[in-house]
C-alpha cells in the first residue's frame, strides 16, 4: 500500500480545516466508516473533505463535533472556510463552484445567459459588466478568471455528464458584437461535442413550459444527495430538501421534451454562428 499523503495545513484554511478533522477522527480512534456513520454523507466526502478539497456542509459538521465531542469546533468554522474558498464568485455561488468538479452529473436551464461553464472569456466579462457596472476593472477581471477557471473541469478525465437547455433567445438576441458572439456559439458548439455533453436549444415559440421561472442548476453525486441551484439578480440557493428537489427534476425533465433535439440543436448553434461571422445575423 503506497504511504499516505498528508495534507498541507498551511496551505489555506480549507486545507487547515480538513487536517484538524482528520488529527481529531484519528484521535478518537475512529475510521472515515465509523465517523461517516450515521451522517447520510459517503466516505469519499469525507475523505475530500480532510483533503480541504470539499466544504463541510453545517449537518455533517454537526454530526461531526458530535460524534468527536469537540464542542461545536466544526460547526463554528465551516463557514470561515467555505469563505475562503470563494476564489472571485459571488458568496452566494462558491459552494456551487467547489462542487461541480465532484458531481456526477451537471443538468441546467439557461433561460437567459450561456451556462458559466460554457462562456468565453468575453462573454464572462460582458455579463458581469451589465449586471454590476459599479464594480472597479480589477474586480470585474477577477470575477471573469474565476468563471473562466471553471472550465478546467472539461480537461478532467472523470468530468461530469453535461447537460444543458438553453433558451433560443440567447442566440437571437446577442449579448456581444457578431465577432465575439461567433466565437461564444461555435465554443459552446466545440465544447459540447469534445466532451460528449448534451445541449439542447427550446424554441421562442414555446411561450410556456415548466421552468419559466428562471433558471436552474441540478447536480448528483456519486457520494451526497442531489441539489438544485437556483439563482436571482443578486442572490442564489442551493436546495436540498428532497421533494423539492425532486419536482425540480420532474419539471427539467418536461423541459427537456419540449426542447429541439440535441442534433438539432448543435445544428442551430453552427447556423447562427456562421451567420453572425458572414454578419448575416438578424434580431
Amino acid at each position: 500500500m503506497p504511504p499516505r499523503k498528508d495534507t498541507d495545513a498551511s496551505a489555506n484554511v480549507p486545507s487547515f480545516y480538513g487536517a484538524e478533522l482528520r488529527f481529531k477522527r484519528e484521535s478518537a480512534g475512529l475510521t472515515l466508516e465509523q465517523l461517516a456513520e450515521g451522517s447520510f454523507r459517503g466516505v469519499p466526502f469525507l475523505s475530500q473533505i480532510e483533503r480541504g478539497e470539499r466544504r463541510m456542509p453545517p449537518d455533517l459538521a454537526r454530526h461531526v463535533d458530535e460524534k468527536l465531542g469537540t464542542d461545536g469546533f466544526f460547526e463554528r468554522r465551516c463557514e470561515d472556510a467555505r469563505k475562503a474558498k470563494q476564489s472571485g464568485h459571488a458568496e452566494y455561488f462558491a459552494d456551487v463552484a467547489e462542487m461541480e468538479p465532484y458531481a456526477e452529473t451537471i443538468e441546467e436551464w439557461a433561460p437567459m445567459l450561456v451556462p458559466g461553464l460554457l462562456q468565453t472569456e468575453a462573454y464572462a466579462s460582458a455579463v458581469i459588466r451589465a449586471g454590476m457596472p459599479w464594480l472597479p476593472p480589477d474586480t470585474v477581471q477577477k470575477q471573469v478568471a474565476a468563471r473562466t477557471k471553471r472550465a478546467s473541469l472539461w480537461d478532467r478525465e472523470q468530468r461530469p455528464a453535461f447537460w444543458a437547455i438553453v433558451d433560443e433567445s440567447l442566440i437571437r438576441k446577442p449579448l456581444l458584437d457578431a465577432g465575439p458572439m461567433a466565437d461564444q456559439l461555435h465554443h459552446i458548439a466545440h465544447v459540447v461535442r469534445d466532451s460528449r455533453s448534451v445541449l439542447q436549444v427550446l424554441p421562442e415559440t414555446e411561450a410556456a413550459h415548466p421552468l419559466m421561472m428562471g433558471m436552474i442548476k441540478v447536480m448528483t453525486f456519486p457520494d451526497a444527495p442531489p441539489l438544485v441551484y437556483t439563482e436571482g439578480l443578486h442572490s442564489g440557493q442551493l436546495i436540498d430538501f428532497p421533494s423539492l428537489v425532486k419536482n425540480y427534476r420532474r419539471s427539467y425533465d418536461l423541459l427537456r421534451a419540449a426542447a429541439l433535439s440535441p442534433e438539432a440543436s448543435l445544428a442551430v448553434i453552427d447556423a447562427a454562428a456562421e451567420d453572425f461571422r458572414n454578419g448575416k445575423h438578424r434580431h
